[in-house]
């Protein structure tokens, strides 16, 4: 082949990169993901699901330490909808206990949920509950015990 010939060929290369690109940044601005931040007693929507964070506390059980947070939850019937929730230590990371809370899962009708977190690794200090839901993220910042 030609220089000129593998020339045109590499502009063209370029411009279907560049024209591609241009392609895929409209299409993540037309995403939305939201990070909200809230205080307790504050409602917050994550998708379909409606959260209230009520109260925090510390619990010592014969497994370990262990941290309940007590919410008003609601809006969907989705059996697996507690997996979105997540406490956040320094340099931890918990689930929640299905079988230490009082919800197994997400009802259409608003209930009071006490949802419990194993934290006998986690260090004292700050620590934030997560809910992460469609494209939204709820957040709070939990008092320091």
């Amino acid at each position: 082949m030609r220089t000129r010939t593998l020339l045109l060929l590499a502009i063209a290369c370029g411009v279907i990169i560049l024209v591609a690109g241009g392609i895929q940044l409209v299409r993540l601005t037309d995403q939305q993901q939201t990070s909200v931040q809230l205080q307790t007693d504050e409602q917050g929507q994550a998708g379909d699901v409606v959260v209230t964070l009520r109260a925090v506390a510390e619990a010592t059980t014969p497994s370990g330490q262990r941290t309940v947070v007590s919410v008003d939850i609601g809006g969907v019937d989705d059996v697996s909808g507690l997996d979105g929730f997540t406490l956040v230590g320094v340099g931890e990371v918990a689930r929640v206990d299905i079988a230490e809370s009082t919800c197994a899962a997400i009802a259409e009708v608003e209930q009071r949920c006490d949802l419990a977190f194993d934290t006998s690794t986690f260090p004292s200090g700050a620590r934030q509950l997560i809910l992460r839901r469609a494209e939204t993220q709820l957040r709070w910042v939990l008092p320091t015990a």
